[in-house]
């Protein structure tokens, strides 16, 4: 656990696989609303063999504390390598993922490759995200679940896997609203878009053929942008690919790994 600048409160990092002696190490991250064991906790077994899985929860989520004032996504990039001292390859969903981006332009020598996962260079408009951060001071998490309902998940999913739908939105509801909306805030302020060049590392773009909040076509900018990308798309996998098909993740996470050991 570690104290990151000033307002973001503590992150913590939880061991989720612990690896082989001597593998290589894989942090993962969450999206906005979610636990990070809870979104990752399928993959990561399946990765436990090969890798070590670690992964790290945002202000106020999971087990972290909630953060104490505005930060930058870039602060929480900073947070995230002074919490880790070794290489590691990374993935994060959404907002992770956009961390991912941050991480990937410090140049830092630590991080090996990148996997933005249902994310992009920029995630939806300021005037949306600080109304949203509005609407949660003013009312709390409760008015986002059914909407998230919707955002989140595949049709597949909500059909054949609901216990996982439900699981996920039940947790929505613990997470610290006024954490939540310094993320959103954050969130309004994201845009690499004219900084893709400057990453070099290998750089995957996850999307769910299904996604409504990161499509395809969002995705494939970042691919295109950065100076090796590839894009892989999962089909009938909404904005939580991790838990909505661990296995076709894990798949893409593991190709881009070994390609970036190479």
């Amino acid at each position: 656990m570690i104290v990151p600048p000033d307002g973001t409160g503590m992150i913590t990092i939880t061991e989720l696989a612990p690896g082989p002696a001597g593998g290589a190490t894989l942090l993962v991250g969450p999206s906005l609303g979610t636990a990070v064991a809870s979104l990752w906790g399928a993959a990561a077994a399946l990765m436990g063999e090969r890798y070590r899985v670690l992964g790290w929860d945002l202000p106020g989520h999971g087990a972290s504390s909630p953060a104490s004032g505005p930060f930058s996504l870039a602060e929480l990039a900073d947070a995230v390598l002074d919490a880790v001292g070794s290489p590691f390859h990374y993935a994060g969903v959404s907002v992770a993922g956009a961390v991912g981006l941050h991480l990937a332009l410090t140049g830092d020598p630590r991080v090996l490759s990148t996997a933005v996962v249902c994310s992009g260079a920029k995630l939806g408009t300021r005037e949306s995200w600080q109304e949203r951060a509005a609407l949660v001071r003013e009312q709390g998490i409760g008015p986002l679940v059914e909407g998230s309902r919707e955002r989140w998940f595949s049709d597949r999913t909500r059909s054949e896997r609901p216990e996982v739908v439900e699981a996920l939105l039940t947790e929505l509801q613990g997470m610290d609203a006024a954490s939540y909306a310094y993320l959103c805030e954050a969130l309004g302020e994201h845009d690499v878009r004219s900084r893709l060049s400057g990453i070099s590392i290998p750089t995957l773009a996850l999307c769910g053929g299904d996604d409504v909040v990161c499509p395809p076509e969002l995705m494939a900018e970042v691919a295109d942008g950065v100076r090796d990308g590839r894009l892989v798309v999962v089909p009938e996998v909404g904005h939580l690919a991790p838990a909505e098909d661990p296995e076709a993740t894990v798949a893409a996470l593991e190709a881009q790994a070994l390609g970036a050991e190479k």
